[in-house]
């Protein structure tokens, strides 16, 4: 991949609606990152460390369904 181009904004900053098999596919992310997320907080002291850790869980949720939604494009 060459990088982001200005023209492949629009595409990267607009809503895309759920398509067929999306939903099912979103739902496995985020419940095996809540797992995840459990684990952490189970086996980890409250510190900022742990804060962190969870952050980045979510922020991986998140980049996932962006692949999703973009069909990987991005």
């Amino acid at each position: 991949m060459a990088g982001i181009r200005p023209e492949d904004l629009e595409e990267i900053f607009s809503y895309h609606a759920p398509e067929a098999g999306q939903p099912e596919k979103y739902e496995a992310i985020r419940s095996s990152a809540k797992s995840f997320a459990a684990a952490v907080l189970a086996n980890t002291p409250p510190s900022p460390d742990q804060t962190v850790a969870i952050r980045k869980i979510r922020e991986a949720v998140m980049v996932a369904n962006a692949s999703i939604a973009l069909k990987g494009r991005f």
